[in-house]
């Protein structure tokens, strides 16, 4: 690791009288898998979406690669190196995974068949690639919307990968899987920081997985940080304990 790559300091978000976000601060070093957890309604998305310029933050500093970026628009952001996915997936549904790879990496406002057209063969082998390394090579002809929810959320894991972010948040990205994929999931993230240098910002809700993927974890309770440190100091924190206790 080199440095901090992400810097949130004091970040405070309100929706009308509702407060989302409140005096947060978070630090994600260069190289690292960080963890964002918390009960629902605990802030988590609100942060995410401020960190990548979707709702910008009321008061606070987000800092990426030691740049103020708190102002930015999200397409700016985007360029910078950083990048999202969501819970619910954002995929195109009637085109093939290729072709999904392919619409995900920056392009003029052109008709389809244009724009289809003029991607270069080094882009196609690229896309295959990437699906082969998330598990996908042999559906990459299917339409994505034939794809199960657990494969889409790999797609759209891949269609980011394309873009070779420096930083990719990834909003619970086994939420709603089959069990017996999370595992691949899981082995493929880790691989995407590894092997691909791929720092990430994750928020789970699954215990198991964010103990087994996250080095340092931030908790977030109704709006405010609750809590900080490694997977097992969080695991055995009384405050995250009660926060989950007292969101059932």
């Amino acid at each position: 690791m080199t440095g901090t790559l992400l810097e949130v300091e004091n970040a405070n978000k309100a929706f009308g009288g509702v407060i989302a976000n409140s005096e947060i601060s978070i630090a994600v070093p260069q190289g690292a898998i960080i963890g964002l957890i918390g009960p629902n309604g605990s802030g988590k998305t609100t942060l995410f979406n401020s960190i990548v310029g979707y709702h910008p933050v009321d008061s606070g500093s987000i800092r990426f690669q030691g740049q103020e970026i708190s102002k930015l628009r999200g397409g700016q952001i985007a360029r910078l190196g950083m990048l999202r996915t969501f819970q619910q997936t954002r995929i195109y549904g009637e085109m093939d995974c290729i072709k999904n790879m392919l619409i995900s990496l920056p392009h003029r406002d052109e008709g389809w068949f244009a724009m289809f057209a003029k991607f270069p063969p080094e882009a196609i082998e690229r896309a295959e690639s990437i699906l082969e390394f998330v598990g996908l090579y042999s559906k990459r002809r299917l339409l994505a919307g034939d794809l199960s929810f657990g494969q889409q959320k790999l797609l759209e894991f891949a269609m980011a990968l394309m873009n070779e972010p420096k930083l990719l948040l990834l909003d619970e990205p086994t939420a709603g899987i089959n069990p017996t994929l999370i595992n691949g999931i899981i082995d493929r993230l880790k691989r995407a920081n590894s092997d691909l240098g791929i720092t990430l910002l994750v928020i789970e809700h699954n215990m198991r997985v964010i103990m087994n993927l996250a080095e340092h974890i931030y908790c977030l309770a109704h709006g405010q940080l609750l809590a900080e440190g490694e997977p097992e100091n969080i695991r055995n924190d009384q405050r995250v304990i009660d926060a989950y206790l007292g969101a059932h």
